[in-house]
């Protein structure tokens, strides 16, 4: 790769382009080389398994290349043939936001700090944090942009773009809004009506019996059974 000269023509070429938040427009070129070789160890042979080595280079509106060198990666695998050179590229740029969830999950939703020795546990505390961090993505058209003194002429707060971190800061206001059902002061009658997407108005009146749905299945509701297997197909509260 150090010598242009070396590297002959290549077998696929593609190009499209990147919009920036300042509106700039900026076209990418995408060239890549098949079923290429490396040099392998003995307990690394790499000479035996064949990558497309794909070429990516960003240029301005005037036409000069953005960056001084171009970045380079490799695809491998059986199926490496099947992704397209945009698709390669679009792959590439998700690592920013795989890279910004981590970030984010450690700094501001103690995705590392759960301690168990218990593989389930903490396999379920990554789902949790990746929903919330879900969560803040789906609030952004709701929440108001609450920017620090210092942070007022940043792009991202000038251009009135929500990220997960100006969400988090008026997360706590719609939730106050929206309630949440509270073991000390439940809501009135079922105490899940406040989010039950079958919720009727008696609902809100009174506690509906528990009764079997299926055997060993139980619910507490005043729609019919047919209606909650339907909602519901598979309860998640089983009879003792």
């Amino acid at each position: 790769m150090k010598y242009p000269e070396t590297w002959g023509e290549p077998e696929g070429v593609a190009e499209t382009i990147f919009i920036s938040q300042r509106k700039v427009t900026y076209r990418i070129e995408i060239q890549a080389w098949k079923n290429l070789l490396m040099h392998g160890k003995k307990d690394i042979p790499m000479q035996k398994h064949a990558f497309t080595l794909v070429k990516i280079r960003w240029y301005d509106p005037d036409g000069k290349a953005l960056f001084a060198k171009p970045l380079w990666l490799i695809v491998m695998g059986k199926r490496r043939t099947e992704f397209s050179l945009l698709d390669i590229y679009q792959s590439y740029l998700q690592r920013y936001d795989l890279e910004h969830f981590f970030g984010f999950g450690k700094q501001k939703l103690l995705l590392d700090k759960f301690q168990t020795p218990n593989d389930k546990h903490e396999e379920n505390w990554w789902r949790l944090v990746a929903l919330a961090y879900l969560q803040l993505l789906a609030a952004k058209d709701l929440v108001s942009q609450l920017p620090r003194p210092w942070e007022r002429y940043l792009p991202s707060v000038l251009n009135k773009l929500i990220t997960p971190a100006a969400a988090q800061r008026d997360m706590s206001r719609i939730i106050r809004q929206i309630g949440t059902p509270s073991p000390v002061d439940p809501p009135s009658g079922c105490r899940f009506h406040t989010r039950c997407p079958i919720a009727q108005p008696m609902c809100s009146e009174s506690q509906p019996e528990l009764r079997e749905l299926r055997p060993g299945h139980f619910a507490a509701c005043f729609s019919q059974t047919h209606n909650l297997l339907a909602v519901f197909p598979n309860p998640p509260f089983k009879g003792q």
